[in-house]
């Protein structure tokens, strides 16, 4: 095919046609990717024979195509997030100056636990708000209290979703860094989970327990210290007169084995989150290594919000389906041997489990990974609801 440029009279700036941007726009206006990406698709077809279109031909025939294929309401859609509010100019309370941009208030919404279908309906009712009041310019408090009225207003939504973007929207500007601390076994999803909210949150310093236990085997021998060149659901095994420990203990030695590892990577786990505390920026730690014991040493004294979270798969067939999952994607993780130590792995989710009973850490059971990132907003926003007690008025103005 030919190169199709995209000429943007306004700016008089040509761009290729590129499918993937066109198929991101039509997810934000509410179709599922292979949905988008078909309807991206035919587009650039109907485009084979032309080499320059303009962006406003180009989004006609997207309406055109999307009227004829799915219905007048997804056009409309499409038409509203592509073209509402794209000068708007909104001041920050820091000087900044940013473009409305639909698409991050959206992700934003989102964060409070909102889901695509409710977040995209209010950043319609905003979109449509700026375009009917011609406002060219605007500030970052205006845009979050007509979220908050339009929250407000809804009545799938109402009070209690609108109170926690109150308290989400307090807790941003009060400069406070957030503290993630996501626990749970091997395979249970950490890791995916953790870069969900660090995207979600636009969080960009993260940190696993799995790093630093990987830094600390280079500096320091097997022979030296045997625990930590172990996986942590077998580090009971490096432990000293193991032979003399009944067979029916075996969860109370796996339970000894990672207690173990998690005290030799106190110190370099500690220095990363007194760091973060230090240089007040939000942080995302991740790892199995995320035990109380950790937590109880973190300095309590700042104004930081800590948040440690369980995660849990509470099936053995779908935690081994997850390791399983976790080999095909990334030969390098040596599923089989996970597999081969699973019921030291499930041993060790029973005591963490446990430990987060115990503690009244949040537990969340990692399904879906979209559900699992709002319940985990919904946990945090209700920690920063206990000492919450202003009001509307009061945040906004």
């Amino acid at each position: 095919m030919a190169k199709v440029l995209v000429e943007d009279p306004d700016e008089s700036t040509q761009v290729p046609f590129l499918r993937g941007i066109l198929t991101r726009s039509l997810q934000n206006a509410g179709l599922a990717f292979e949905e988008a990406y078909n309807v991206a698709a035919d587009i650039r077809r109907d485009l084979d024979d032309e080499t320059l279109i303009t962006t406003d031909e180009l989004r006609n025939r997207v309406i055109e195509h999307l009227k004829a294929t799915y219905s007048v309401t997804v056009a409309a859609r499409y038409e509203s997030q592509s073209t509402a509010a794209t000068a708007t100019r909104v001041e920050h309370p820091d000087g900044r100056v940013t473009t409305f941009s639909a698409d991050l208030h959206r992700r934003r919404l989102e964060t409070i636990g909102l889901t695509h279908e409710e977040s995209f309906s209010i950043v319609t009712k905003l979109q449509q708000h700026l375009v009917d009041n011609q406002l060219t310019s605007t500030t970052s408090q205006h845009i979050a209290q007509l979220s908050y009225d339009y929250l407000l207003q809804t009545p799938a939504l109402g009070p209690a979703v609108a109170h926690r973007w109150l308290v989400w929207i307090d807790f941003l500007r009060s400069g406070r860094p957030l503290i993630l601390l996501i626990g749970g076994t091997s395979g249970c999803g950490k890791s995916t989970i953790a870069t969900a909210l660090a995207n979600q949150l636009e969080i960009v310093r993260t940190q696993s327990t799995d790093m630093l236990r990987e830094v600390m085997r280079t500096m320091i021998s097997k022979r030296l210290l045997p625990v930590l060149h172990q996986s942590s659901f077998s580090a009971w095994e490096a432990l000293p007169l193991q032979e003399g420990r009944l067979a029916e203990d075996q969860e109370l030695l796996v339970a000894d084995g990672f207690l173990a590892q998690v005290e030799l990577l106190s110190v370099a786990s500690e220095a990363v989150i007194e760091r973060a505390l230090r240089e007040r920026v939000s942080l995302i730690f991740e790892g199995v290594h995320i035990h109380q014991s950790m937590v109880e040493r973190i300095p309590q004294d700042g104004d930081a919000l800590i948040a440690p979270i369980m995660l849990a798969v509470l099936k053995r067939k779908d935690l081994k389906e997850r390791i399983r999952g976790r080999g095909t994607r990334a030969p390098e993780r040596r599923s089989e041997r996970y597999l081969r130590h699973f019921d030291e792995i499930w041993q060790l989710q029973s005591f963490l489990l446990s430990e987060a009973d115990r503690t009244k850490t949040p537990i969340i059971v990692n399904g879906d990974r979209d559900k699992v990132v709002r319940e985990i907003m919904r946990t945090v926003i209700d920690m920063l609801s206990k000492d919450f007690a202003l009001t509307a008025e009061e945040v906004f103005q």
